[in-house]
């Protein structure tokens, strides 16, 4: 009996543990809740576009948990989930000459595609909500729900621009020497 209320304590000291590390997430438990890879890639992207590194490193998270092979279903491809029809026009845009569906899966052309897009749409929208939301539900949605009086009216993407916007943070702090931008 006594070895079952020592378990029994012991669990519950865990999960209390667990649930105060996933309320406040200290640099060491959020470091292991929230992995970090391609840092120098996210890096050098985030300032050649002028966006936070965390930021960034956030959306891979959200997008694809920093699965360079990562395909949804509706075909965007690779960390940040680039849709081809979007990158043809990135690479257009910034001088490509041979833009293979393919090279999504590399995560530096990945990256680099994918943080164009955001600063694009930071810039169009003037608002980093809006710009996360347009990167989740499309630039038609966000305009047309900026028409009806900017409320984000898809759930989901409320909580994907909530959920980017706290791993933002998060990430700035736990990893904030190796995502700095300066």
């Amino acid at each position: 009996m006594r070895i079952f209320f020592s378990t029994l304590l012991l669990l519950a000291l865990a999960g209390a543990t667990l649930a105060y590390a996933e309320r406040t997430k200290p640099s060491w438990y959020a470091r292991l809740r929230y992995p970090l890879a391609y840092e120098h890639i996210i890096v050098g992207h985030a300032r050649n576009y002028e966006l936070d590194a965390a930021l960034v490193a956030a959306v891979v998270y959200h997008e694809s948990k920093f699965d360079a092979d990562a395909r949804s279903s509706s075909g965007a491809i690779g960390l940040m989930q680039v849709l081809p029809d979007t990158a043809r026009g990135i690479a257009i845009n910034t001088g490509g000459t041979r833009f293979r569906v393919e090279d999504l899966y590399d995560p530096e052309i990945n990256v680099r595609y994918g943080s164009f897009y955001l600063r694009r749409l930071v810039r169009k929208y003037g608002d980093e909500r809006l710009a996360l939301a347009a990167y989740n539900a499309g630039q038609t949605n966000v305009d047309r729900w900026l028409a009806r009086g900017g409320r984000i009216e898809f759930a989901e993407t409320r909580d994907y621009v909530d959920d980017v916007l706290a791993t933002r943070d998060v990430y700035a702090r736990a990893f904030g020497g190796e995502l700095d931008t300066g």
